[in-house]
């Protein structure tokens, strides 16, 4: 803390002094400290770009560029008075007007211009368009560097920390990039006013020896070479900075050693260096240039060409060796078996003739596909989906693909890359030429189509989709099916932790005093393998707080919070202004059921008579046919006493059947039974 008060310290110093040097006049010692600094500044700050190894080592590069610029334009400020005043601007303005414009006031005066011409025309002007290029483009690739990290998140190859790292990066590497865009232009103004300022020193310094008494002459020799030696003591600095800011916006935001990286670069391919090296000697021999010297460069650049072979010769044994070495040894260590004991939550597998789909680089956006399920289920159902690991597997047939719950194939299909799928709806009467097959979400009748029949299915009414819709329709209902067993403790501890921040009283209240953790997962288990979403946690654990203290059996629980869930399993289920076509359950059967049902400390069971459940299983399938007839969905409605029993009883049979008490029905509800299911 005390090192960082020092540099803000020195920092407010810095850009302090140049406001006090503007209006201020200062001594010329002190102005020859101050241009040593500047000059000694330009230098640190030219060294650091070149050896940052990334862009972002230099994050505060733009406002280090307007500090320095306005430093540089205070002392241009301060000199030009010393020049005009006393003529005497101290011993750096001096010596270089004297020494790098050899005393000659004609040789100064171009060695200056060349210097603002190098630095306006030809810095100025590239790094002012590259950093704009690299601006455009970076902010261009924010989206598809986000979707990448998202796409790699979800198929787990990097980890939330890592995921928020490289976001973090992607925006920092924007506002820098961002900033640089403008802060060339400090540069660029710099120069400009360097040149207005030389000539304006030039001008008062000619009417100023005039007023002295001076002849034209004398006047236009003395401050003219001040004020060319003022011009080029800011002017190099200047230099610096600008070559400073070309070497940073043209390095992009490669992470690499400047110096390391453009040696190898330039000197890496020795067959490159022996043609230069040939050329170089030829010329001097055959041409009248300077024999001794072209043939020294031609040898230098041949025996720089084989010391590079050599190099690259030898790396490549040590890599070779390092590699042997590295198998070597992983063959005589013991095996690390633990890391074969994790089981990935969800998995997609598929064949190479798939994997196209799943390559962002040819098109596909699979991955792409993949993170807008965990999203659709999130609002759904209100429960965060694992991570989806995607993988390819040699072993499978090149257009299939299975998905694995816990390491268990629970599903699998088919899919032709170049073909779209083209479902029937059931009122389409011309039939459409194709491959027939069955899609894999809900097993219906369909048929493959090339491209070009696609136009002409969709006007005849077919549902046409892409191979990757296919898949994700697909993974997506396997995952609504095997939410509940996805729902793991960690989960609902997240769940709970996140309603802690807004609702932390109820939390309090339930959690950990009346319910566990693992009675709270099984009840929000409950409700997920039945359908029912919990997005509004706070309705399921006010419930639960308000039966948890007379019961901690977790299927009565369950019945109370669906209860409380009524609005949105009512709208689920049953449409507002339509009429909604059910089958009831006899109250005979219902008490029967009733009658059958054991309570025990590991919680209720039924004991009915095998015969007795076949005869109820069988009077249900009878009166579901007539919805599926209808075309309806399978709803039974059953007294809420009775609803999770008879459940229990036919969810091995009925697959897609939806139990419903009648407590969990909106009274503006209209229902219509077309049957009843008797004992």
């Amino acid at each position: 803390m005390k090192k960082l008060k020092i540099a803000d310290l020195g920092v407010a110093i810095y850009v302090l002094a140049a406001f006090v040097m503007l209006i201020v006049p200062i001594s010329s010692t002190l102005l020859d400290i101050c241009l040593a600094l500047n000059i000694s500044v330009a230098f640190l700050i030219l060294f650091v770009s070149m050896f940052s190894k990334e862009v972002l080592e230099m994050s505060y590069y733009p406002t280090i560029l307007l500090f320095t610029t306005i430093f540089r334009i205070s002392l241009n400020v301060s000199s030009t008075k010393l020049i005009l005043t006393t003529g005497q601007p101290g011993n750096v303005v001096t010596t270089f007007g004297g020494f790098v414009g050899g005393g000659n006031l004609v040789v100064g005066i171009i060695v200056f211009i060349i210097l603002i011409l190098v630095q306006f025309i030809v810095i100025n002007k590239g790094s002012e368009r590259v950093a704009e290029v690299t601006a455009r483009f970076t902010l261009d690739a924010m989206p598809g560097k986000q979707m990448a990290i998202d796409a790699d998140l979800n198929t787990g190859a990097i980890t939330d920390e890592e995921a928020k790292e490289r976001r973090d990066k992607i925006q920092r590497e924007a506002s820098f990039f961002g900033s640089m865009d403008g802060a060339v232009k400090y540069v660029k103004g710099d120069a400009v006013a360097g040149l207005i300022i030389t000539v304006i020193n030039v001008v008062g310094g000619i009417v100023m020896g005039v007023m002295r008494g001076e002849s034209v002459n004398s006047a236009l020799s003395t401050y003219t070479i001040l004020t060319i030696g003022d011009g080029l003591v800011s002017q190099i600095p200047s230099l610096l900075i600008s070559l400073s800011t070309g070497i940073l916006v043209t390095k992009g935001s490669g992470s690499a050693d400047f110096g390391h990286v453009l040696v190898g670069q330039l000197f890496g391919i020795p067959k490159a260096l022996y043609f230069v090296g040939g050329t170089i000697a030829l010329l001097g021999v055959v041409t009248p240039l300077e024999t001794f010297i072209f043939l020294a460069f031609g040898a230098a650049f041949i025996v720089a060409g084989r010391v590079m072979q050599g190099t690259i010769e030898t790396a490549t044994i040590e890599q070779e060796t390092e590699t042997e070495e590295q198998e070597a040894q992983e063959i005589r260590q013991p095996e690390n078996v633990t890391s074969l004991l994790s089981v990935d939550p969800i998995e997609l597998e598929f064949g190479y003739g798939i994997i196209p789909l799943a390559n962002v680089s040819q098109g596909g956006d699979l991955l792409d596909r993949v993170v807008m399920i965990r999203r659709q289920i999130a609002l759904e159902l209100g429960t965060v989906v694992p991570i989806i690991r995607l993988r390819d597997n040699i072993q499978l047939n090149p257009n299939q693909y299975i998905i694995k719950i816990k390491g268990i194939q629970v599903s699998e299909g088919e899919i032709l890359f170049d073909h779209y799928m083209a479902m029937n709806p059931g009122y389409v009467e011309d039939e459409i030429t194709g491959i027939p097959t069955f899609e894999p979400s809900f097993h219906l009748p369909a048929v493959w189509i090339m491209e070009s029949q696609r136009e002409r299915a969709e006007s005849l009414g077919y549902t046409v989709v892409d191979p990757p819709s296919i898949i994700a329709t697909h993974l997506t209902e396997i995952i609504r099916q095997h939410i509940a067993q996805l729902l793991t403790r960690q989960d609902v501890s997240s769940l709970i932790d996140n309603l802690r921040e807004t609702n932390p009283s109820v939390v309090e209240e339930l959690y950990p005093k009346l319910l566990s953790l693992g009675e709270i997962q099984k009840i929000l288990q409950n409700l997920l393998k039945e359908g029912v979403s919990i997005r509004d946690l706070l309705t399921v654990f006010e419930t639960l707080a308000d039966y948890g203290s007379t019961t901690r059996d977790t299927d009565i629980l369950t019945e109370y919070v669906r209860q409380a869930l009524k609005p949105a399993i009512s709208a689920k289920y049953f449409p507002q202004n339509e009429t909604t076509s059910v089958v009831t359950l006899d109250p005979r059967l219902e008490q029967e059921i009733m009658g059958s049902v054991k309570q025990t400390e590991q919680g209720a069971y039924l004991t009915l008579d095998p015969e007795r459940t076949k005869a109820i299983i069988s009077s249900s399938g009878n009166e579901l046919k007539k919805l599926d007839n209808l075309g309806k969905p399978q709803i039974i409605i059953t007294s809420p006493i009775v609803r999770m029993y008879y459940k229990r009883l036919t969810e091995e049979y009925f697959k897609d059947l939806i139990v419903v008490s009648y407590n969990e029905i909106e009274s503006n509800v209209e229902l219509q039974s077309v049957g009843m299911v008797t004992a």
